[in-house]
């Protein structure tokens, strides 16, 4: 039997901010950079070695947007296996936090905008499937199962 073959030899252990603020609206951004390349995403990246997780979480949120968030809990733990010759495992931490401010400041490097979201228009959005998973568990009363029209991208 063949050994399926990765990109890197250890899994890409990540967090990612479920950010939502006082009216309800979720901060989605859309990347500028792989993975995830146009498509519109909570902020988030790899947890460093020896760094903390939740002190990850609030470095990569910083850093991509700009923002002080207070982590309320984990929402669920997700794994990705990526196809293709970008061939790599990702397991992604899920936490629902709250932003201290709302004054958005994106790094441009990484994000191409950044918008806070209401529900009921999360299906116009070109979301991953991981990041749709873990939306619908969040706004349970969203349509993201049925596109509404047109899509942002």
């Amino acid at each position: 039997m063949t050994k399926k073959r990765f990109k890197k030899e250890h899994i890409v252990t990540s967090v990612v901010a479920v950010i939502i603020d006082g009216d309800g609206r979720v901060l989605l951004t859309r990347r500028s950079i792989p993975p995830f390349l146009d498509l519109w995403v909570m902020p988030g990246g790899k947890i460093d070695l020896g760094e903390p997780i939740l002190d990850a979480l609030k470095r990569e949120v910083h850093e991509e947007v700009g923002l002080a968030i207070e982590i309320e809990g984990l929402i669920d733990v997700f794994e990705h296996l990526t196809p293709g010759e970008e061939n790599c495992h990702f397991v992604i931490l899920y936490y629902r936090c709250r932003p201290l401010h709302c004054d958005i400041v994106h790094n441009e490097h990484e994000v191409a905008e950044a918008v806070w979201v209401a529900a009921d228009e999360l299906a116009t959005y070109d979301i991953p499937a991981g990041a749709r998973f873990i939306l619908e568990k969040v706004f349970p009363e969203s349509s993201l199962r049925v596109s509404t029209g047109s899509v942002h991208v």
